[in-house]
């Protein structure tokens, strides 16, 4: 029943964690939807607008369905999905595989057969699936396995995003369970030490990551500041403009889905411009979804992280980021990337962040990188 390219790319949306948890509602969400298309979020392709947990009542009815909560969604969530839908956009929603949401409400186990085909009556596009409660007896590889095959058996196209935190390995097998996406970090915070902890956390699993299963790296803080009503993942401050187009660069030098998770209603025109653009966007998007590579820094290597991406039309995608709290040099030898000199072969370099072309260079490329910042470049090959 799948559509033929359902998940062949990073999905892109926005999802209401990590900035409502709880406090989400019926006009919180069809707000979001009006602002995704008018902010031009849409167009720049986001189109999941994804509802997290604490929706539903604490108890299934009487036939052990899943009850949205009235109060929080009078109208039921048909009626929501219904708007999304008419906005061009598509409609997600949360459940857990174990026996309670991450929040105590009702999940999964044992029900998911019978919630795939509610969320599926519903219009649903998209389910989140955490990893909360899990009966110990029961491997986390077989539950994401059986919904995966709740999901594609319900009669709807659901995009299943599996979120177990990295736990049993699960990029060894998650392919085999039907994903096209699962979450391999802990907990994002609104932070740059959680920034760099899950960026640098991840670097050995990108092999595992590629079309049609897509290594999530978490929901994006960009333009939070602070505004989370949750404590852990932040309320005081947040990230500065310029760490959150480093956050940005990185998930998307990654292939990490990019979902917003601040409150777009509120962004501000800086924010819209780092979620917006389309050289960055690009990168992520690109048909081919190849992980990128790690290149050696023979200058401050403790400090700077640089990332080679190969691109679907023969260009290459290169993000240098500065993890140190000071200013560093960093230094891109073409050596390491399979360009010798004795070839004649150089770069001819574009900023994604600037939108300029810096020109051509031959054997290395080097720069100073601001502290926590980072150079996005799209690269193609040239001769002398």
């Amino acid at each position: 029943m799948q559509e033929k390219f359902l998940g062949l790319t990073p999905p892109m949306g926005w999802n209401s964690w990590n900035t409502f948890t709880w406090n989400i509602n019926d006009q919180l969400i069809r707000e979001t939807a009006d602002v995704m298309v008018n902010s031009g979020l849409k167009d720049a392709g986001y189109e999941y607008v994804v509802i997290d947990d604490c929706w539903s009542l604490k108890q299934r009815d009487e036939k052990g369905c899943l009850v949205p909560d009235p109060e929080k969604f009078p109208n039921g969530m048909k009626s929501v999905a219904d708007y999304v839908h008419s906005k061009g956009l598509k409609f997600g929603m949360y459940s857990c595989c174990g026996t309670h949401t991450c929040a105590g409400y009702p999940g999964s186990f044992e029900h998911e057969f019978q919630d795939a085909e509610t969320f599926a009556s519903w219009g649903v596009d998209y389910l989140k699936y955490d990893n909360c409660y899990k009966p110990i007896h029961v491997e986390g590889e077989i539950l994401y396995k059986r919904m995966n095959l709740a999901l594609r058996n319900c009669g709807r196209d659901i995009l299943f995003s599996a979120c177990n935190w990295g736990r049993e390995n699960v990029h060894e097998w998650i392919q085999g369970s039907g994903a096209q996406l699962f979450r391999s970090t802990e907990d994002i915070q609104d932070s740059w030490e959680s920034i760099k902890r899950l960026a640098l956390s991840q670097i050995e699993k990108m092999p595992y990551s590629g079309p049609f299963c897509h290594n999530d790296i978490d929901m994006l803080v960009v333009g939070m500041h602070g505004g989370s009503n949750n404590e852990y993942i932040g309320q005081i401050g947040g990230c500065t403009d310029e760490e959150y187009r480093t956050h940005f660069s990185l998930w998307a030098m990654m292939n990490s889905p990019l979902m917003i998770g601040c409150d777009i209603r509120s962004m501000s025109e800086y924010t819209k411009e780092t979620l917006t653009n389309p050289d960055i966007i690009a990168i992520n998007q690109d048909i081919e979804c190849r992980g990128p590579y790690c290149v050696p820094q023979w200058n401050n290597p403790e400090n700077v992280l640089s990332l080679v991406k190969p691109m679907a039309d023969g260009s290459l995608a290169i993000g240098m980021f500065n993890f140190s709290d000071v200013k560093s040099e960093m230094s891109l030898q073409f050596w390491d990337m399979g360009l010798p000199a004795s070839a004649g072969v150089g770069l001819e370099v574009y900023n994604c962040w600037t939108h300029e072309n810096e020109g051509q260079f031959f054997e290395r490329y080097v720069d100073i990188l601001e502290p926590h910042g980072c150079r996005v470049l799209r690269a193609k090959l040239v001769r002398k």
